[in-house]
């Protein structure tokens, strides 16, 4: 099990947390995730055997934010 703490720019409502934690959550191998809009941080706790941390920021991307 891997924890990755991404920075992500463009979030700045509730709707912004529900769009990638839903998107993000779908995805197999994925455990948690945990978005936090004061700090532009997305945390993931995922199973690398399952999924990529490049898959996973590459669904960030296409909900339309910015991983920096």
């Amino acid at each position: 099990m891997e924890q990755t703490t991404l920075q992500v720019q463009g979030m700045s409502c509730g709707h912004c947390v529900k769009a990638i934690e839903g998107s993000v959550g779908k995805l197999e191998g994925v455990h948690s995730v945990q978005v936090d809009l004061q700090a532009n941080k997305v945390d993931v706790e995922y199973d690398t055997n399952q999924v990529s941390i490049e898959k996973i920021k590459e669904t960030i991307d296409d909900q339309g934010y910015d991983v920096v």
